[in-house]
């Protein structure tokens, strides 16, 4: 089998899920061309699973100071260029699709009557999920941004039938902690805030991944250049996380048992979402602004037990490559049975002032 699958890399959590899916569709018999689109190739890294992937700009956000820029985004923005990467494709040669938020790939099917295959936690959206921020405008952008024929979502909880647990590498095996070792990945805030607050919360050694060029030592800090194998590493050693309200390493985290710290980008709905749906499910501890006392405070909280997911990846592989003949719904169904269990705490538990939670099947419902 043929496949063409785009990728949204304005974030690591994309292109970290499209590996890992990549690896089970390649030992599932199925050949697969990438694209990547949302960040300038010269910043991309550590891609040689990818073997020679495509690149255009695509279209994404711009953040200042932790929070999204509305002008600088849209001065960012060129829908002639847009609209020119849509037409170079030819998509015709492939037996399936497949776009994880990807925009350009998605946008080419729809413009050419072709069945795309949305697989994404921006396509959980569709469903009840707990919810922050979701004004109609953000609502509209997160639907039309890059629409599919059919969606798969990923979550943390089956909060729809649409929904399988995260796209994790599960042959990662939890490791003995390193005692006060703490793992920073905040690419949205400035680096010099971050240095600033964490230097004054001298109890952890704090591993700080940001866009630097060689390492860097200062106290209690161990600044480190971006990279996939050393991040692993350190998230693997370390018994904490402190980072923005991604999905993919907020998943990893809860796979393998970090305790959590995220502090949501604010303006983007489905980080602020995020943010909610970890309070909700007791997955994290959440912060408006990076503060010293907001670290310390977290530091004193006791290190959760693994929560493992089930190996998602292997078993989407062999449902694309197999034509897709299992409902989704069914295939949620076996896949969360695997998960293990965290009670969700109750909606009325939860701080006021946000949007209302739904109501939290069980995993393992009834679609």
């Amino acid at each position: 089998m043929k496949i063409f699958y785009g990728v949204q890399a304005t974030g690591n959590g994309h292109i970290t899920r499209a590996r890992i899916l990549g690896r089970a569709l390649e030992a599932a018999g199925a050949r697969v061309t990438w694209l990547f689109s949302g960040r300038p190739p010269e910043k991309l890294f550590d891609m040689e699973a990818f073997g020679n992937y495509q690149t255009c700009k695509g279209l994404t956000f711009v953040t200042k100071k932790g929070r999204i820029d509305p002008l600088k985004t849209a001065a960012n923005l060129s829908f002639p260029t847009f609209f020119r990467d849509i037409r170079a494709l030819d998509l015709s040669d492939f037996d399936c699709i497949i776009s994880d938020f990807e925009p350009v790939t998605a946008w080419h099917c729809r413009f050419h009557g072709l069945p795309c295959l949305g697989i994404s936690h921006q396509s959980a959206f569709t469903a009840p999920i707990p919810l922050e921020g979701a004004r109609p405008l953000q609502r509209l952008v997160m639907r039309c941004f890059a629409p599919c024929t059919t969606s798969v979502g990923l979550h943390w909880h089956p909060f729809g039938p649409n929904i399988l647990p995260p796209i994790i590498d599960t042959e990662r095996s939890p490791e003995p902690p390193a005692p006060g070792k703490i793992l920073v990945y905040l690419p949205f805030e400035e680096r010099r805030v971050v240095e600033k607050v964490l230097a004054q919360t001298g109890r952890a050694r704090y591993t700080v991944y940001c866009d630097i060029n060689a390492p860097r030592d200062r106290g209690n800090l161990h600044l480190r250049p971006f990279s996939r194998t050393g991040f692993q590493k350190d998230l693997a050693t370390c018994q904490g996380v402190i980072s923005s309200a991604g999905f993919e390493l907020a998943s990893e985290a809860i796979h393998l048992g970090k305790k959590l710290l995220v502090k949501p980008v604010d303006g983007q709905m489905e980080q602020l979402s995020n943010a909610r749906a970890l309070e909700l499910l007791g997955f994290a501890t959440r912060m408006e602004r990076l503060a010293p006392h907001t670290v310390a405070a977290w530091l004193d909280a006791p290190v959760p037990a693994p929560c493992p997911f089930p190996d998602t990846a292997s078993e989407l592989a062999h449902w694309i490559t197999r034509g897709r003949t299992e409902k989704v719904d069914l295939l949620s169904r076996r896949l969360w049975a695997r998960a293990t269990r965290r009670d969700p705490r109750r909606p009325m538990e939860q701080p006021t002032g946000r949007h209302p939670d739904p109501p939290l099947p069980a995993r393992g419902f009834t679609a």
